[in-house]
């Protein structure tokens, strides 16, 4: 059979099978089947979750029946803590993680449409669920912080850990790179920046004057992509977690019904309209409109660029020098142009994690070796020129002491981390009224100590 015609009968027996389960999940007569502490588990909860991990692709190991009874059990304990501690989601990376989830199914099923026709629900009504799903996803995470927080790991542990793993059983580095990068930032027109002021008056008047709402102007026009699906609403941050020029404007607002003096932040240019206040919070709704790069600026800046990084390579001043001097990223300016990994806590990189504009620019260099510059965008979404040196290349292999460390002391805490979880939920097990109905307890749980 040809393999495209076979890729679409796959994808259409999967939605006709997720539609038949669904049909039998909505029509489901239900009962309560387990009972953790005074929350309830029905049937069709099971059902429910059955049926999403069969449309995302998740295999169960066993009888789904015995697992997803038990996780949800596992799920009800963590919850469970989060009362006692106090413990709320942020309703800004819920929302973040809501617009993820719906943006792969559009991608992957076709549009909004075809979503709601797949999952029998109207687009409201799933990202009501996904944000219930993502809700009490974060909550058992901080949960689950909170338990292994004091974990801490030796040098000794993990060498007493891998002392009698066998070579070819530890773990496998694949190849890292250590990279330093010099960008400069194309000067925009004044014109260009009075072009975007005057879109943004716009905006407020139309707001002010009652033409449009705030809202509808932002899902329209922001160009910061992921608030602008929720109508420019960032959610409920404090203070820290926003950039401080628009922290300052955003916290002295008092009236929801008027917009903001236009500020200028490293995004762009920002108006801002308040929702609500909450303690040391505030919820509000922005539009970003970035000044675009002309043409020729970034020409400029790509020639400059050039010129300067064969200054460096006929030795007039190093790369290291340079960085502190004309690098307008402030990110690595202070460390001699060297990226930094938040997710190894380290300067190593491999390909795959760096920047896609600086793995291709790097990708055939030699160690020492600087690139030609390349136009890249930013973290703060803003296009920017480059020049970036491969200060070191560390070869795929067998992880050891000396190089990886790091590495290594991560596996160990892993395991430490997932034995001190499984304590406490065999403490909480012995502590917590559980009731199995009859007809689900032949099972072989992770945790016997259900039944009791």
């Amino acid at each position: 059979m040809n393999l495209r015609i076979m890729k679409y009968l796959l994808a259409f027996l999967s939605i006709v099978n997720g539609q038949a389960l669904m049909a039998q999940v909505n029509n489901v007569i239900d009962e309560v089947i387990w009972v953790v502490g005074d929350e309830p588990i029905l049937r069709s909860d099971v059902e429910q979750a059955r049926l999403e991990a069969m449309q995302s692709g998740q295999r169960i190991e066993g009888d789904p029946y015995c697992v997803i009874p038990e996780q949800l059990a596992i799920q009800k304990l963590f919850l469970h803590q989060a009362t006692i501690d106090s413990i709320t989601a942020s309703e800004a990376e819920v929302q973040a993680n809501v617009d993820r989830q719906v943006d792969f199914y559009v991608q992957n099923i076709g549009s909004k449409e075809k979503v709601e026709e797949y999952f029998g629900k109207t687009m409201t009504q799933i990202r009501e669920q996904l944000a219930n799903m993502a809700r009490d996803n974060n909550i058992v995470g901080q949960v689950r912080q909170n338990i292994v927080k004091d974990i801490k790991v030796t040098p000794a542990q993990v060498r007493r850990y891998f002392k009698d793993v066998p070579e070819d059983s530890l773990p496998f580095i694949p190849t890292q790179v250590e990279v330093q990068i010099i960008v400069r930032e194309p000067r925009i027109e004044p014109q260009e920046i009075q072009r975007v002021k005057d879109e943004l008056r716009d905006y407020t008047e139309r707001v002010n004057t009652g033409q449009t709402p705030f809202s509808t102007l932002a899902l329209l026009y922001s160009e910061d992509p992921e608030s602008a699906k929720r109508r420019g609403e960032l959610g409920f941050l404090g203070r820290g977690e926003l950039v401080p020029e628009f922290a300052n404007v955003a916290f002295n607002l008092t009236d929801t019904k008027t917009v903001s003096k236009i500020v200028e932040s490293e995004f762009g240019f920002h108006i801002i309209q308040l929702i609500e206040k909450r303690g040391d919070k505030i919820n509000c709704r922005h539009i970003l409109k970035k000044p675009k790069v002309s043409e020729e600026a970034l020409t400029q800046c790509i020639t400059d660029l050039d010129s300067i990084s064969n200054e460096i390579r006929r030795g007039l001043y190093t790369f290291e020098t340079s960085t502190s001097i004309i690098s307008s990223d402030k990110d690595t300016r202070n460390n001699h142009g060297l990226m930094w990994n938040p997710q190894t806590a380290s300067a190593r990189f491999e390909m795959k994690d760096l920047p896609p504009a600086v793995a291709k620019a790097v990708a055939n260099l030699k160690i020492g070796e600087i690139s030609e510059p390349f136009v890249m965008v930013n973290n703060k979404g803003k296009e920017v020129v480059a020049i970036a040196k491969l200060k070191n290349k560390i070869p795929g292999h067998r992880a050891n002491m000396a190089d990886d460390y790091q590495e290594m002391q991560d596996v160990v805490l892993e395991k430490l981390y997932e034995e001190r979880i499984e304590e406490w939920i065999r403490d909480m097990q012995r502590t917590t009224y559980v009731r199995i109905n009859e007809d689900w307890k032949n099972c072989e749980f992770k945790y016997p100590g259900w039944i009791k």
